[in-house]
């Protein structure tokens, strides 16, 4: 009898190990995001002093000089010009104001031009999902990087109204090597505050963001300047939140 109950312990002790080997994993991905959420709904009312890629870009600088610090100073949404607010739309996500936080024709768009090029050369992303990567993800592409991303955004997008969603992204996104936010551009590039941004100025910013480092260095190219003049005619027809 003794045998027989050790042996009917040992195979309940067996189920529950292949029980949790199964729902493990599952609850460690419902913590995961449980966390992202909860992150979420404090930067609805509470302003970022750093994100995940500011960390991580840091470090990077740290590496060749210790006392390295960020270029990043938050300012108000009122306090970053309107120039800035429809040249970023204009040039990085016409249909802002509109999509849930997933442009799917974007992302449908980008998947065939990647099928082209054999190689991921863009990945669709809204301001929504790009704020998702710089508050909490790394800027490695993969496909399981960008679920994460699109389940973040809708996060951002029911708790955040699209005006708290661009202040953010203006104030955290990277517009040159250490250069973070709207402000510390402006001031980095133009010598001016946010505020005071000129419609030329503001579209030179935007067409920077895909590639920010890169243009930091090469600030005239042609492809600089002509996006640049194309983006400010779009700007008029940019809708804001």
């Amino acid at each position: 009898m003794a045998k027989r109950g050790n042996g009917s312990g040992a195979a309940k002790g067996g189920r529950r190990w292949i029980k949790w080997i199964f729902l493990g994993p599952i609850l460690a991905v419902f913590l995961l995001q449980l966390y992202f959420f909860i992150q979420v709904c404090w930067f609805a009312y509470f302003n970022p002093s750093s994100t995940s890629f500011m960390r991580q870009q840091l470090s990077v600088l740290r590496e060749k000089n210790p006392n390295a610090e960020l270029k990043h100073q938050w300012v108000p949404y009122e306090r970053i010009s309107n120039n800035l607010k429809r040249a970023v739309v204009a040039s990085e996500d016409a249909n802002f104001a509109d999509h849930p936080g997933v442009d799917f024709d974007a992302l449908e768009r980008a998947y065939n031009r990647n099928n082209r090029k054999h190689k991921v050369v863009g990945g669709g992303s809204t301001i929504t999902q790009q704020l998702a990567k710089n508050l909490f993800l790394s800027g490695d592409r993969s496909y399981l990087r960008k679920g994460q991303e699109m389940i973040i955004a809708f996060m951002l997008e029911t708790v955040m109204s699209k005006r708290r969603i661009l202040e953010v992204y203006l104030n955290v996104v990277e517009f040159g090597r250490g250069v973070f936010g709207a402000e510390a551009a402006a001031r980095y590039y133009f010598k001016v505050p946010a505020a005071n941004l000129a419609p030329f100025q503001a579209a030179r910013l935007a067409v920077m963001l895909p590639n920010p480092r890169y243009y930091d260095r090469h600030r005239s190219t042609n492809y600089l300047v002509k996006r640049t003049v194309l983006i400010q005619r779009r700007m008029a027809s940019a809708e804001l939140p």
